[in-house]
């Protein structure tokens, strides 16, 4: 990519498991741009909130003590030497605690506290003011940065996106069935889509995709193949 190429703000949402994350992170890799990874810091604030006992027994979140704690949580990404990138909550790498099933199944909730999307979105636009980022998750294009000068919107259906999701539990070692894993999808898209704050939704100038079908390769040459026409029309 030439130097003299703009750098723009790419925004990938859509559905929890919809490969948003893998195409976000592997094009920001292939041109050279910052990976942000939304979703994550839900779940790392969510991940505070459990070990907290800021969750209660039926998985609802106790809000008051979740707000009260919020300029205590600290949010960031790090580098890896292998150039993958782990969630860091208060400076601990907890990468792999927060993709286990009980931040998933707990990660909505949290999610739909105003005051934790505030939070988090103003972290997130400090961490696009230089542009040139890749950032997934559920309300980039609408909320966060509704003028990034690509929008994509990512779905599959329930079934597909459950698989994905089995298989990448599986393949860490988790113990859980497709059912469970399925159940935590189609509830997640729930809420995600009925919350009053920031709900899930495709932004009007967003380019959908469908991947159900598609290989990671087919995908990661989809997405570069719009990154390219989006720079060449600036």
């Amino acid at each position: 990519m030439s130097t003299s190429t703009p750098r723009i703000i790419i925004a990938l949402d859509g559905f929890s498991s919809s490969g948003k994350s893998t195409m976000a992170r592997r094009l920001a890799s292939r041109i050279g741009y910052r990976y942000i990874d939304s979703g994550a810091m839900y779940r790392a604030v969510t991940l505070y909130a459990l070990d907290h006992g800021m969750i209660d027994a039926e998985g609802q979140p106790r809000a008051e003590a979740i707000i009260a704690a919020l300029p205590e949580i600290r949010v960031d990404f790090a580098v890896q030497p292998d150039g993958t990138q782990h969630t860091m909550l208060n400076g601990a790498d907890v990468e792999a605690e927060i993709r286990r099933l009980r931040v998933s199944n707990a990660v909505s909730g949290v999610s739909a506290i105003p005051e934790v999307r505030h939070a988090l979105v103003a972290m997130q636009k400090a961490m696009g003011a230089e542009r040139g980022i890749v950032m997934d998750g559920r309300d980039i294009g609408t909320v966060v940065f509704p003028d990034a000068e690509l929008k994509i919107f990512v779905d599959a259906s329930a079934e597909t996106r459950a698989q994905r999701r089995f298989k990448e539990m599986i393949d860490k070692g988790a113990q859980v069935s497709y059912q469970e894993v399925l159940a935590n999808v189609v509830h997640r898209d729930h809420i995600d889509s009925t919350r009053a704050e920031s709900p899930l939704r495709r932004a009007d100038d967003a380019i959908s995709l469908d991947n159900s079908y598609m290989t990671v390769e087919q995908q990661d040459a989809w997405l570069y193949d719009r990154f390219c026409e989006t720079v060449n029309r600036l």
